[in-house]
């Protein structure tokens, strides 16, 4: 499944957003195999948050300075946030860019691979909690949702998952949903090959 996912995205022209009036921001997007099947890392970000409190996300954040790149951003992100080592993820590419129209981010998401079992150490300011999810479980039509959202002159096709109480919407949902569609319909699907 992973050099499935790797010349998957490598094969597609990814759609970049040139907006400069955005905040520059990445993700990483992590998969790892257990039990025979492919899971995603999720985050539930922490009440207090200024932006996207409480939401559901992947690991990531604002671009820094030293930042030499977005994904050295995505990298750095989720060492902050989750304590995922740089040196343990292998990144398989990228999708499009996304962005918030609320909070005004430019978001670039990276899709990589990492050991499993991890010893995930969180940043209890920003993230309240780490969870998995099968894939084969978000491909589930009954717990993904579509609906047509109208900002303005532009109407936006937005998705929802709702699993186990828990909901996510938003960018996270819609780099979600690519992803899951990248991936297709395969059942039962391995991140180690």
């Amino acid at each position: 499944m992973k050099d499935q996912i790797r010349r998957a995205l490598a094969a597609r022209e990814k759609k970049v957003i040139s907006d400069i009036g955005l905040t520059r921001s990445a993700v990483l997007l992590p998969l790892f195999e257990k039990d025979g099947r492919c899971h995603i890392v999720f985050t539930k970000r922490t009440d207090h948050l200024h932006h996207h409190s409480g939401q559901i996300s992947f690991p990531g954040g604002g671009c820094h300075e030293e930042d030499h790149s977005m994904l050295e951003t995505a990298l750095r992100e989720s060492r902050e946030e989750i304590g995922l080592k740089e040196s343990d993820v292998e990144i398989l590419g990228e999708l499009d860019d996304a962005a918030t129209i609320t909070s005004l981010y430019h978001i670039v998401p990276f899709v990589g691979v990492i050991p499993y079992p991890y010893d995930f150490k969180l940043d209890k300011f920003e993230v309240d909690e780490v969870f998995t999810v099968p894939l084969e479980d978000l491909l589930n039509n009954a717990v993904r949702k579509s609906e047509n959202w109208t900002f303005g002159d532009t109407t936006i096709e937005m998705y929802s998952f709702e699993l186990d109480g828990r909901v996510i919407w938003g960018a996270t949902a819609w780099m979600l949903n690519q992803l899951l569609e990248i991936i297709g319909s395969v059942s039962g699907a391995r991140c180690d090959n």
